[in-house]
């Protein structure tokens, strides 16, 4: 049986001194399974050498993006331009061991259409302060979306390419790509655990406002799976129940002026019916919105390429 090709796909930003490695390291694995494939790096604005040492690296694409676009527009560059049957997803950092791709692989090949590396040596040490935060962030993501991990942000990863065609990612959603494709395209998730290797080169990427951005990003992913195909349904639910709230204040104004003789002024009636309309009018406008953009601009994430280099 002929072997699928597999792309290898690698955002990198300011990595230039981690590169060399680490494309060795996959050449080698990739000898040594002989399986055919190809190498991608998407380097997302780099202003250090990253770019060129990229352009120099043999049997190997590579794309330089206009600036820095963010992990998840890096990462869905590459794997628009693979051309495998078969995509893992890696950092340039050296953290993740290119060792672990015939594993994945393998898990893969045996009924799933994802496979997702769990780090189950990370943040040794660090139990208050990178730990718990890891370990409640993934306990949410899969609670909320089903896709029971417990490492959705590692980057290494290895997907059937079918199992995440057409998702629109947006933010820093990257690290949530198989909860995405659990959830829309109704993929087969396995788990792995892999090896974590401490960072050799440069400094980590991620500050505290990564569990904010995860937080975020989430309550997006919940939102859009629910209301995604007609927002309206959302925004003017909301906007009904302002104004039959706003009705019904009105009503019972109207009934403490003319049986009870209360005045308008002496109540907040007309201040609650007031904002009853209002707050409902603009949720049915933002639907109408919501639903205006969803129709006009549903397009690809956007970004813009440099360079782009292919040595064989």
């Amino acid at each position: 049986m002929e072997q699928r090709k597999v792309s290898v796909v690698v955002p990198v930003f300011n990595e230039g001194s981690s590169l060399g490695v680490l494309h060795s390291e996959i050449l080698d694995v990739f000898k040594k399974t002989r399986v055919p494939f190809e190498i991608i790096y998407v380097d997302d604005g780099s202003f250090d050498n990253t770019w060129e040492i990229l352009s120099k690296l043999p049997q190997a694409s590579a794309i330089s993006l206009q600036k820095n676009f963010g992990q998840t527009v890096a990462l869905a560059a590459g794997i628009e331009r693979a051309s495998g049957d078969i995509i893992v997803t890696l950092d340039g950092d050296l953290e993740n061991d290119p060792n672990d791709i015939p594993d994945l692989l393998d898990k893969l090949n045996s009924g799933y259409d994802i496979v997702s590396g769990w780090r189950v040596a990370r943040w040794r040490g660090q139990f208050l302060t990178r730990k718990l935060p890891s370990i409640l962030a993934n306990a949410a993501i899969s609670y909320v979306t089903g896709a029971k991990l417990h490492d959705h942000g590692c980057t290494l990863k290895a997907y059937k390419k079918e199992a995440i065609k057409n998702l629109q990612l947006s933010g820093d959603a990257h690290r949530m790509l198989a909860a995405y494709a659990y959830l829309f395209n109704k993929a087969r998730i396995a788990e792995l655990a892999v090896n974590h290797r401490a960072r050799k080169f440069g400094k980590s990427h991620y500050g505290p406002m990564r569990s904010f951005k995860v937080l975020m990003d989430l309550l997006s992913l919940s939102f859009f799976h629910r209301y995604s195909n007609r927002p309206m349904y959302f925004f003017g639910g909301v906007g009904f129940v302002s104004l039959f709230l706003a009705l019904i204040f009105f009503l019972d104004m109207l009934y403490r002026k003319y049986f009870l003789g209360v005045s308008f002024i002496q109540t907040p009636l007309p201040v609650l019916v007031a904002l009853g309309v209002m707050i409902g009018a603009q949720f049915i406008l933002m639907g109408l919105l919501a639903e205006f953009f969803q129709w006009k601009l549903s397009r690809p994430l956007y970004y813009q390429i440099k360079q782009e280099v292919i040595n064989k």
